[in-house]
């Protein structure tokens, strides 16, 4: 009893509308910041704000999908020991 695997790529329409989006907001929220009516230190402060705020994100989604990868393969590796349980034992012994 093979299990099928179906492995879903994104589309490279999903990929472009997601790096045009990632780059839309950084840059309307940089040119907001630039253009705000406050002294230097202020700007500074704001984009120090968002660049952390970036990083963190990008922290965050990659310790969010290792932990779904690692979930993934626990799960196949569970899977395959209950196989190989089933396919040894024998019901007529």
């Amino acid at each position: 009893m093979a299990r099928k695997v179906v492995n879903q790529d994104h589309s490279s329409a999903w990929i472009a509308q997601t790096w045009l989006s990632f780059v839309i907001s950084i840059s309307a929220t940089s040119f907001g910041i630039l253009y705000l009516p406050v002294d230097a230190w202020v700007k500074g402060f704001m984009g120090m704000g968002l660049a952390f705020s970036i990083g963190s994100t990008v922290s965050l989604t990659k310790t969010q999908r290792d932990l779904h990868e690692a979930k993934k393969l626990t799960v196949k590796i569970e899977e395959a020991r209950v196989e190989r349980i089933l396919t040894e034992h024998d019901s007529l012994k």
